[in-house]
Parts: C-alpha cells; sequence; structure tokens
C-alpha cells in the first residue's frame, strides 16, 4: 500500500507535466499494486487458523481488515475509471479533478 501512495503521485505529477505515457504507467502500476495487496489479504483470509466466530479476536480482525479491503477495493475502482478516462484523453494538465479526487481518496486509504 505504501508503494502505491508512491505510484499514484507519480502518475499525478506525470499527468500535470503532460506526460501521458508516464501518467498511465504510474497508473497501471498502482491498480497493480492494490491488485497483489487485495490478492494477499485474500490469501490472509482463507488460511488464517481462525475465523470470524472464533470470538473477540476473529471478529475484530476480520471487521477491521474487511472494511480496509473493501475501500481499497473500491479505491482500485475509481483508479480503474481514471485509467480509462486517461486513455481516452479525459484528463488534460488543467482539467483532472476526477483523477485528484481519486487520488486523494487513495491516499486516505493507504494512511488508513
Amino acid at each position: 500500500m505504501l508503494c502505491s501512495g508512491a505510484t499514484i503521485t507519480y502518475s499525478h505529477h506525470a499527468i500535470t507535466a503532460g506526460n501521458k505515457k508516464e501518467a498511465v504507467f504510474g497508473l497501471v502500476l498502482t491498480i497493480a499494486l492494490a491488485a497483489v495487496f487485495t490478492g494477499f489479504q485474500a490469501f490472509e483470509y482463507l488460511s488464517a487458523a481462525f475465523s470470524i466466530s472464533d470470538g473477540i479476536f476473529g471478529s475484530t480482525f476480520f471487521m477491521a481488515t474487511g472494511f480496509h479491503g473493501f475501500h481499497v477495493f473500491v479505491g482500485t475502482v475509481f483508479l480503474a475509471v481514471c485509467l480509462v478516462r486517461l486513455l481516452f484523453n479525459h484528463f488534460t494538465v488543467e482539467h483532472h479533478f476526477g483523477f485528484e479526487a481519486a487520488a486523494f481518496y487513495w491516499h486516505f486509504v493507504d494512511i488508513v
């Protein structure tokens, strides 16, 4: 997650510099890192020696990590939409608020 914060910032700087190729690269890398994180979280759920019904630890673990995982999923969808919009030239140096909103959300999820 921390690395994806750097790649989304890289992509944002590329957009503000008018470099579409680098912006796409940074955004694709961010989405790939999000997918890896989600995959590891799913693996952790499947291999856990406890379940959500095993007491307070299981309940707290699955609630907290599931809540975060849901927000990562939503952020990944936002970023995927931004990637499509970037590929169709919807973002310019002056007009890219949709991307910035998704990036701010991503940083929020990253910090949490």
